[in-house]
């Protein structure tokens, strides 16, 4: 057994109010999923987003997905573009509502979707009779995707984006918030993100019809009746205003959080400039990520494992990049669009230890191991 304590990817970080807000919320009696922590949560979400931002507060993010794509009306046999190198979430509702993702592969300055690629694959189906019923395009690692080119490509076939940006919170396009930048946004406060309510995610939208469209189904989907009528199939997606206490506390720190993000990219990309066979993903002008993980490339697939293993016996946790969609077993059969990039970031990548609360001690230890693997 390691003698160190274990440091993990992405931890859980909490702030000063958490509790607080919580203890609000059981001594209030407001433990279900409606409350003041919620609507204040809400609020407090939307002012931070910005200008029309229109907020939900869900179960998870993949719930926010799962609720955009139904808002959108993809049914049945629908086909949506997704972008293939990202986590299973942003493709597995597609198939909750029956319809079939078409995988779009990356470009090369932000990791995220190919607006080149997504026009020749809506021309593709378009010309096969079947237009693409919406596209879900992810700010990979916080890093915002190519926001004019991809939602100019969408405008140009009236085709909504449902902009994922569950990795993405704090980060901003052109000094607009991420997750405010398309038709409808979704946001992840998973237990690894840069702030989390345990479990939980939110919907963003531009006006407050979406927004109580998304609640109306994320509550059983209840008629406005005395008794309990349904007339659409509903969802239990609604966050609890415990949790929402948790988010409360989280959200007053989270330019704190990014900040702290970003120092960790920072000293990374110091500390190993020396090695010409680590890439870092570079901001382009007018981005500004979260970092909410620190990536690299390195030269080949033996390499990247070399040195994830050499962090792993020494009790550090380190991950490969996102294997795409289009590898996966579940997701292999179906239509897509490739250039080989996400395959080759995959075979190359490793997110490094990136949490907010990583004490010197911690980027210290991390470092000697890293560089001591490097020089073998």
């Amino acid at each position: 057994m390691s003698k160190t304590k274990k440091i993990y990817l992405s931890s859980p970080h909490l702030g000063h109010n958490e509790q607080k807000y919580v203890a609000e919320a059981f001594d209030t009696n407001w433990i279900a999923p409606l409350g003041p922590n919620v609507t204040k949560f809400e609020e407090s979400l939307s002012g931070y987003m910005g200008a029309s931002a229109e907020v939900a507060m869900l179960s998870s993010g993949t719930a926010a997905l799962h609720l955009a794509l139904e808002i959108l009306g993809v049914e049945r046999d629908d086909e949506v573009l997704c972008q293939s190198f990202t986590f299973s979430a942003s493709a597995n509702p597609i198939l909750y509502l029956g319809a079939i993702p078409v995988f779009i592969d990356s470009e090369k300055s932000t990791w995220n979707i190919c607006p080149e690629l997504l026009e020749q694959a809506i021309k593709e189906r378009m010309a096969k009779g079947k237009k693409p019923k919406a596209i879900i395009a992810v700010h990979l690692y916080g890093m915002p995707y190519l926001v004019d080119e991809v939602n100019a490509v969408a405008q140009r076939y009236d085709i909504p984006i449902i902009e994922d940006s569950a990795e993405a919170l704090g980060s901003t396009y052109k000094n607009i918030k991420c997750g405010n930048l398309a038709t409808l946004g979704v946001v992840s406060f998973n237990g690894n993100k840069i702030i989390t309510t345990s479990g939980g995610g939110a919907l963003v939208s531009k006006d407050w019809k979406t927004r109580d469209r998304a609640i109306f189904l994320a509550t059983q989907a209840r008629d406005d009746a005395p008794h309990y009528q349904h007339s659409h199939v509903g969802y239990n997606y609604r966050m609890s205003n415990v949790l929402a206490g948790i988010g409360r506390g989280q959200l007053e720190v989270l330019q704190d959080r990014v900040a702290a993000r970003r120092a960790n990219h920072a000293f990374y990309q110091e500390n190993l400039k020396q090695f010409d066979t680590i890439q870092f993903l570079e901001e382009p002008e007018g981005f500004h990520s979260n970092r909410w993980l620190t990536t690299i490339v390195m030269e080949s697939y033996e390499q990247r494992e070399h040195l994830r293993l050499a962090l792993l016996t020494d009790d550090i946790e380190s991950r490969p990049l996102w294997k795409p969609l289009h590898e996966q077993p579940i997701f292999k059969n179906y239509p897509n669009k490739l250039n080989g990039v996400s395959s080759e970031l995959f075979s190359k990548g490793l997110c490094l230890p990136s949490g907010s609360n990583l004490t010197d001690e911690d980027r210290s230890r991390i470092m000697n191991v890293i560089l001591k693997a490097l020089k073998k």
